[in-house]
């Protein structure tokens, strides 16, 4: 008997896997390409008693909205600007909606609210959420509040006790830790404010504290960035966030190194190179990629991959009401161990600050919590039920 040759041996094998494959080629033969029709983007905004905007209720949205020439249409409500729109219309009208890639290179990257619609259409055509279509790790993500007072930004007018009785509002309405900034003129003040927190709250509640040193003025010298982290960590922080510029990739890790408190910082970057040098340099314990900012939905996949091949944890920098739907969806991808929900007017809590949404909405609540979690929304897209004659009813002229 003839021995089978090694190339007979591949031959044979080809032609094997060649017929197992013949009916999937069959399939993908007959898909027909769904093409962008339009694009438009307009602001809505939502009837409310000038009393609650004045106390922070939110009642404006940036929209996007993406026709195709199936009949889907996808929605979001974070940007971009409609400024942008004839280029926007001149790079993408007539294209590929799944050709999610070859938009970014295109300029998409610089548009990443308008990528969350993209997404909503594709996912409304696959009848799947989003999160499933780019890896379906989680059902529901733990939440923690960013909160920001009303008047001066640095928060030096508001009193310990009103950060402490916010955290204890949010501990009793079942969320899991709140994150104030830390832009007191005196940088320990914020330290302190920290222990009388941890005081109220006791130590099953995560506290946090952000910097956004990138706004002027906000920089810290190393000396002061030291004393300010020995100082949280000793009242039970979990992590001071920007402490330093964010060009800055050797400060951050030089500072995780000396402390216990966990350094973290990364939504003002946008595409891959930053965080490649964040993962290589150490620089940040945690990458906190925005979900506008650093590109959409399947660039953050990418940052996630990358965060995950370093053993670091991905957590994006928040969002809030209609907003935060492209923000659950990715995040439940790849299963983040967070979900910022920000940022949020105190006395206020998230869904009374977001319930005028629920006027372009054919459902019950913006979205849904359980146990201190938020809920990842299961229908197709993004998970929101829109409606469509409301927005068109608050469209802004």
């Amino acid at each position: 008997m003839q021995r089978p040759t090694r190339r007979g041996f591949f031959a044979s094998g080809a032609a094997t896997t060649a017929g197992l494959l013949a009916p999937l080629r069959a399939i993908a033969d007959s898909a027909k390409p769904v093409r962008i029709r339009n694009i438009d983007l307009f602001h809505i905004e939502i009837p409310t008693p000038k009393q609650e905007v004045a106390a922070g209720v939110m009642n404006r949205y940036p929209v996007a909205k993406v026709e195709t020439d199936s009949g889907v249409r996808g929605y979001s409500f974070t940007g971009p600007s409609p400024q942008l729109l004839q280029p926007i219309r001149a790079a993408l009208v007539g294209k590929d909606l799944f050709a999610i890639e070859q938009h970014l290179q295109a300029g998409l990257l610089d548009w990443g609210g308008l990528e969350h619609a993209l997404w909503d259409a594709i996912g409304k055509i696959a009848g799947q959420p989003v999160s499933r279509l780019l890896g379906g790790a989680k059902s529901s993500l733990k939440v923690y509040v960013t909160c920001v007072w009303r008047g001066p930004d640095d928060q030096s007018h508001v009193p310990y006790k009103d950060q402490a009785d916010m955290a204890v509002r949010i501990k009793k309405a079942g969320f899991h830790g709140m994150k104030i900034r830390a832009w007191r003129p005196n940088p320990l003040a914020d330290a302190d404010a920290c222990g009388e927190i941890r005081a109220a709250v006791g130590p099953d509640f995560s506290i946090m504290f952000d910097r956004t040193a990138h706004l002027p003025g906000k920089v810290w010298d190393y000396s002061t960035a030291l004393a300010v982290a020995r100082a949280l960590e000793k009242h039970g922080a979990l992590w001071l966030e920007e402490p330093f510029s964010r060009d800055d990739f050797e400060g951050p890790a030089r500072l995780a190194r000396e402390v216990d408190i966990l350094i973290t910082g990364g939504e003002g970057y946008r595409g891959l190179d930053a965080y490649r040098e964040c993962l290589t340099h150490d620089t940040y314990d945690i990458l906190q990629p925005d979900g506008v900012n650093a590109g959409g939905l399947l660039t953050i996949r990418k940052v996630a991959a990358l965060t995950e091949a370093f053993h670091k944890p991905c957590i994006l920098h928040g969002a809030m009401g209609l907003r935060l739907a492209g923000w659950l969806q990715i995040s439940a991808a790849f299963g983040a161990p967070w979900q910022e929900l920000a940022l949020i007017t105190p006395p206020l809590l998230p869904e009374e600050q977001w319930a005028p949404a629920l006027k372009v909405l054919n459902s019950k609540s913006v979205f849904s919590f359980q146990n201190g979690s938020i809920e990842v929304p299961q229908g197709p897209g993004l998970g929101l039920d829109v409606n469509e004659e409301a927005l068109e009813r608050y469209r802004v002229a």
